[in-house]
């Protein structure tokens, strides 16, 4: 299996913990013998490298330098997001089975990447604009959770790590709960039940 993980920190860049944790489940997944390639944002390390670990790397900067907020600042970083990871397409002779987005910023390149090239994607969910901030009614912020309803409307499969997140995805967006799973940390079954999300996600397209 060859994969494509969208995530907007990944060390040396860590924000929160999502860094650690993308860190975490590429090394895993490269030593159950999945071909991972990570596309992520720095402002300063950019280009493709590859890691001790066996895991492949590609880091983007924005290039609009200047951004009023964050909303600005993903919509135009994802077109080198996208840029990336279809040279990864082509270089892998267009043999990516699916993308794993981790939580909405990079939503916009992977519904491209399936609407342009066919490859299906996971939308791994972080957080929720709703849980986010206090006023998800005003424009900027439904703006927001526009991009996460594309997500979760586009996506094969989603992933969650809780039953209340699910629950919530569920509330506030009425996705279907077949379509939502739920993947606890657990390290006895964590890339176990990683690997049966892929198994099931790659290929959705072509079943269509």
């Amino acid at each position: 299996m060859r994969i494509i993980i969208f995530s907007w920190e990944y060390p040396p860049r860590v924000v929160g913990k999502l860094s650690e944790y993308v860190k975490a489940l590429s090394t895993q997944l490269v030593a159950s013998n999945v071909e991972v390639n990570v596309v992520t944002y720095d402002d300063f390390f950019t280009g493709s490298a590859q890691e001790p670990t066996g895991v492949k790397t590609v880091r983007v900067s924005n290039p609009v330098r200047t951004h009023i907020g964050v909303l600005t600042w993903v919509l135009t970083l994802n077109q080198e997001v996208e840029r990336a990871a279809a040279n990864i397409y082509y270089q892998a002779k267009k043999q990516i089975d699916l993308v794993d987005v981790y939580d909405w910023h990079f939503i916009p390149a992977a519904v491209t990447l399936k609407n342009g090239l066919g490859i299906p994607f996971v939308y791994s969910v972080e957080s929720l604009e709703d849980h986010r901030s206090p006023n998800t009614n005003t424009s900027y912020n439904m703006a927001i959770k526009g991009v996460e309803w594309l997500g979760f409307y586009e996506a094969e499969k989603i992933s969650v790590k809780s039953e209340w997140m699910r629950d919530e995805v569920i509330r506030i967006y009425k996705v279907p709960k077949e379509k939502i799973v739920v993947i606890s940390t657990n390290p006895t079954s964590w890339i176990t039940e990683i690997l049966k999300l892929y198994n099931s996600t790659s290929g959705g397209l072509k079943g269509k």
